[in-house]
This record gives C-alpha cells, sequence and structure tokens, in this order.
C-alpha cells in the first residue's frame, strides 16, 4: 500500500467490518476511486447491479481477504492463555472446545464485564495487526495511513493453549459428557427426578443463544 494525498481516504469503520466477518456468501470490496466498501451478499438478488458493477470495471475494486475463521479462532485461544482468573481460564477452555465455541466463549464473557471489555480490545488490536498486513501486502494507493497506527502485537505464549483429553482422547467437553453419562448410569432411579430437575434449572439459568455464530472452530488437525 502507498499514501497518496491524491488518493481516497478509505471508511474505515466499513473496512474493519468486512475483515472482521468471513461469513461464506459474504463479499466485500474497497472502492479505490471513493474509499467506500462494497459489500455483496450471494443470496441477494438486489446486489446484482453491485454485481455487474465490479464485474466491468477494472483496477477499480479490490477483494478484501477478511481474518479466517482459523485465525479469529486462534486470537481465542491466545487471550484465555492471558487470562490470569484459573475459574475463568477452565470456563474459556471448555466453551471454545467444538461448534459453537465463538458464541460460547462470549456468553462466557458476559459475567466478565472487565475481562470482556479486554477481550474487545485484545481483538480489535489483533484485527488492526492483521489489516495492516494484508494492506503492506498490496500495491494500491490510499489517501491516509489507518487511524489505529501500528499496534504492538501482543506477546504470543510460550506453549500452546492445553485443553484437558479425557481417557480415550476425548475434547474436554465430550470428556465431560460422558462422565456426567457414567455418574448418571450408576444413580439409583429413585435419585433421577430430582437429579433432572436440577438439571433444568441449570438449563434455564443459561445465557440465552442471542443470534448463531457467523463463525465455527476449526476442525483439529
Amino acid at each position: 500500500m502507498r499514501v497518496s494525498p491524491t488518493a481516497s481516504k478509505p471508511d474505515w469503520p466499513a473496512l474493519e467490518t468486512a475483515f472482521e466477518h468471513n461469513a461464506p456468501e459474504t463479499h466485500s470490496y474497497l472502492d479505490l476511486h471513493t474509499g467506500q466498501v462494497l459489500t455483496i451478499v450471494d443470496s441477494r438478488p438486489e446486489d446484482d447491479e453491485k454485481r455487474r458493477q465490479i464485474r466491468t470495471t477494472t483496477g477499480r475494486y479490490v477483494h478484501l481477504d477478511p481474518a479466517s475463521s482459523r485465525e479469529q479462532y486462534r486470537w481465542m485461544e491466545r487471550f484465555v492463555q492471558s487470562v490470569e482468573d484459573p475459574s475463568l481460564s477452565e470456563r474459556l477452555v471448555l466453551a471454545i472446545d467444538g461448534k459453537g465455541a465463538f458464541r460460547r466463549f462470549k456468553d462466557v464473557l458476559l459475567s466478565y464485564p472487565v475481562e470482556r471489555d479486554r477481550w474487545f480490545q485484545y481483538r480489535s488490536n489483533l484485527l488492526h495487526i492483521y489489516i495492516n498486513g494484508w494492506l503492506t501486502a498490496h500495491d494500491f494507493e490510499l489517501g491516509e495511513e489507518a487511524p489505529w497506527g501500528d499496534p504492538d502485537q501482543p506477546q504470543e505464549p510460550d506453549i500452546p493453549l492445553e485443553k484437558p483429553t479425557g481417557t480415550r482422547g476425548e475434547g474436554p467437553t465430550e470428556a465431560l459428557r460422558r462422565q456426567a453419562r457414567e455418574l448418571i448410569d450408576e444413580m439409583p432411579a429413585l435419585e433421577l427426578p430430582s437429579l433432572i430437575a436440577y438439571l433444568n434449572f441449570l438449563r434455564e439459568k443459561s445465557p440465552p443463544v442471542h443470534l448463531p455464530d457467523e463463525l465455527e472452530a476449526p476442525a483439529t488437525e
């Protein structure tokens, strides 16, 4: 990226949003003439004019490559490793295990407003670093540097995040569910109604699911 006073200034908030969201059917483009961001959704017929405009105009629109779900999942892992509260750290490790990790991670942090604010700042910092790297890798002109400047890279953890596994090689969530099933199987039938009532109580206390994840946790290699 080159900076020129005669070039357009990007819509930075829209650019951030485009790099953050990586839904498969959503595609965003930066208009180098105006600095605006055009977003196209595959299932939206009303976006056909935008598609035609981008397809028939050479050198004006640049496709934006959002941070992948794997990249953003790694950001969550790095954040969990920076949490000093052992209880919260354990809850977050369980939350990010398996499908729906991003939603559960956010639900856990709802009860920890200080750490939740720290996560937003942490994630914003890493997103800005990602955007800066992407802009640096492309040779086109913009009217100004990014308003967030050149943020410092958070310290990379020395070792990967440790996720407890069961004796059968299960992930932490599967191991806990298996242990719960084994305990239930050992309980006298007379005690099961009370257990079921308590489990329903816990379920009702759980944070509600607001929206489905746009991102899913990547499969473990």
